[in-house]
């Protein structure tokens, strides 16, 4: 499905981005996995080439989408190696917990320097590679981009953004055959919150409350976002662009609780 493609992740040393990269090796893509943890990085490169069916090894670039600098040198390095891009998928992201009492700007900067600023970036310079290969975008927003929830107000905003920017950058690109799109997930099993300072006992009692605010009755799984991710990236969805999947559990159409 997706030999001789070129798959770029980005906050592939953990989490979603990590499984969707071991995913798509599955698939023999050619992958370029980047992400600030050289260690984790290494883990998911190393499992993307057992996975393999051609034991293909990624392109591994350690580096941050906060700075300019790195996500120049990871284009540059991609299209050194590969000569080609075909899909991008801007999964790196971070959490904040505060409400507008007492959410910094320090904070605030942050989450929308990594949530937005970088993917912004990173696509602008993706895309004349994406226009000649006719690929396409897939963008990891949140439920917090479709939905209002209190005391993580820099994160809500962030996600909502990255939803508009789907929207707008899809247009934008259909005409030159790029599709945009974006999944949604809802509460995912990963250590983003235990990150921002929330304790493990905190964050259990969190899961076990969110078997009433989904409704199927759990969170999800990394692999069932990598899966819709690969779906969107596939041409199965070659008719699919500018919308945003909750991936959720129905959380975005239950009663705010």
């Amino acid at each position: 499905m997706f030999a001789n493609k070129v798959v770029l992740i980005t906050g592939a040393s953990s989490g979603i981005g990590a499984d969707t990269a071991i995913e798509f090796a599955k698939l023999d893509a050619k992958l370029v996995v980047t992400g600030r943890n050289k260690d984790n990085l290494e883990k998911t490169a190393k499992e993307c080439e057992l996975q393999s069916p051609s034991k293909l090894t990624p392109l591994s670039v350690v580096g941050d989408v906060d700075k300019e600098a790195d996500i120049e040198r990871l284009i540059k390095e991609t299209i050194d190696h590969f000569g080609q891009l075909d899909v991008l998928v801007n999964n790196a992201g971070i959490m904040g917990m505060g409400s507008i009492e007492n959410t910094s700007l320090e904070q605030y900067d942050s989450i929308m320097n990594t949530n937005v600023r970088g993917p912004y970036y990173l696509t602008m310079l993706a895309t004349p590679h994406l226009v000649k290969s006719k690929g396409n975008i897939v963008n990891v927003s949140s439920i917090a981009g479709l939905r209002s929830f209190p005391g993580v107000l820099a994160y809500c905003t962030s996600k909502a953004a990255m939803d508009q920017f789907t929207r707008c950058v899809a247009l934008e690109l259909a005409g030159k055959g790029v599709r945009v799109n974006a999944v949604n997930p809802g509460v995912i099993a990963t250590n983003i919150r235990l990150r921002v300072g929330v304790s493990e006992a905190d964050y259990a009692a969190y899961l076990e409350k969110c078997k009433e605010t989904h409704a199927l009755g759990r969170t999800g799984t990394t692999l069932e976002v990598a899966n819709t991710i690969i779906f969107l990236a596939s041409d199965a969805a070659s008719n699919i662009t500018g919308i945003s999947i909750p991936v959720d559990g129905g959380r975005h159409a239950m009663c705010p609780r």
